[in-house]
């Protein structure tokens, strides 16, 4: 049986859930989720520019979680970028 996950702060609540290339209709484009927490994770660090353990405090998560959430982020924010998918950010 695997734990339970635990309850991360988030301080950061979007207003704008989706984000897509210009000129094609959101038929066309296939979507990459992100979700809240590595919005969190990715604001804390490039727009807060706050250092990983500062950021896990904020996030209340271990430095090694933060960063695994943070590497998501990366992960799918370029996928989308470079393939031009469409971004949604969902809550969990």
């Amino acid at each position: 049986m695997s734990r339970p996950r635990l309850c991360r702060k988030i301080s950061f609540n979007p207003n704008i859930t989706y984000f897509k290339p210009q000129g094609v209709p959101m038929r066309e484009l296939k979507i990459v989720e992100l979700t809240t927490e590595e919005m969190e994770a990715y604001r804390l660090r490039h727009i807060n520019d706050l250092e990983q353990q500062t950021a896990a405090g904020k996030m209340r998560t271990s430095q090694s979680t933060y960063q695994r959430i943070l590497d998501s982020a990366y992960k799918k924010i370029a996928d989308a970028l470079i393939n031009g998918k469409a971004i949604k950010i969902i809550k969990e």
